[in-house]
């Protein structure tokens, strides 16, 4: 079983059209099992998608599935430029039918929807929730953040594609949003459920005492560490948004490794390795990914 991670920062990268394809090239050739995807937005004022553009797609109806916007609820809907859609359009056309999910969560650089996203290959989207891990339910507060998850068919585990605030932010620290997400996820922990917590901590693992190493604290297994074969597993290199102003000792370090699959129960896994790293396919965003391969908890495919 294949799994990859990657904040996409989508519409917000220069050069977008020619990173899309190249990222859809890498996807069609590794084939990874399940896919989560941060920052995954569309344009606020872009045109309602075409039918045919949601050909896969399973919304998700449970778990605060709705957007809260100037205490109205309201369901925010899918545009012809939104990231995740275009991507499965372009895995589709290369013979890959990925069923896929997408939730927007805030009002990102002021013009687009911004959410997750997550796929799934070869079963169907069984069942997906969502829900806050931010204190802040504002959909026009970037600060905002929401989680996705899904369960395929066939499979007891679920799969959360994550995208946290900062240790150090004053008004959304981390380890709120930490609990909340921790706290969301015990009953299915102790109804026996394999869960798989995929992307953006925005918790370097070279810091320590802070993201990272509370994870660790409760239990999470990092897959990285848990791997038989991985490389450096650094997924951002130099200074990028929302880091400008928090650094460690006043320094930003050379690489950091923030992006993580972590896994609440051990599983072996036979390789980590970073991917869109411009040595392991094209740069495509402003993070790298991660793709790892773990055995079948099933038994069926490794």
């Amino acid at each position: 079983m294949k799994l990859l991670t990657l904040n996409t920062h989508s519409l917000q990268e220069e050069h977008y059209e020619r990173k899309l394809e190249a990222c859809a090239a890498v996807i069609l050739q590794e084939q990874p099992d399940v896919i989560a995807m941060q920052e995954v937005n569309q344009s606020i004022d872009a045109p309602l998608a075409r039918a045919a553009l949601l050909d896969g797609y399973v919304p998700c109806l449970s778990g605060h599935a709705a957007i809260r916007e100037d205490n109205h609820s309201t369901r925010i809907a899918i545009r012809e430029d939104n990231h995740a859609a275009r991507i499965a359009r372009r895995l589709r056309d290369g013979g890959l039918s990925y069923s896929w999910t997408w939730m927007p969560a805030k009002v990102g650089y002021g013009k687009y929807d911004e959410g997750m996203a997550l796929f799934s290959l070869k079963e169907g989207i069984r069942s997906a929730e969502s829900f806050y891990i931010s204190g802040c339910t504002d959909y026009q507060n970037w600060k905002t953040r929401r989680t996705l998850g899904i369960r395929t068919e066939g499979r007891a585990d679920w799969f959360f594609t994550v995208h946290m605030g900062w240790w150090q932010d004053e008004q959304e620290p981390f380890a709120g949003q930490w609990k909340r997400l921790n706290n969301a996820l015990q009953q299915k922990k102790e109804e026996g459920a394999r869960i798989w917590l995929m992307g953006d901590f925005n918790s370097p693992a070279q810091f320590r005492g802070q993201g990272y190493d509370l994870i660790q604290a409760d239990g999470w297994l990092d897959t990285y560490q848990l791997a038989e074969e991985r490389d450096d597993g650094i997924t951002v290199r130099g200074c990028i948004d929302g880091w400008r102003s928090f650094t460690e000792n006043g320094q930003m370090p050379e690489g950091m490794r923030m992006d993580h699959i972590w896994c609440n129960s051990a599983a072996p896994i036979a390789r980590s390795q970073v991917i869109f790293n411009g040595s392991n396919g094209p740069v495509v965003s402003d993070h790298f990914g991660v793709l790892i391969t773990a055995a079948d908890p099933d038994s069926r495919h490794y």
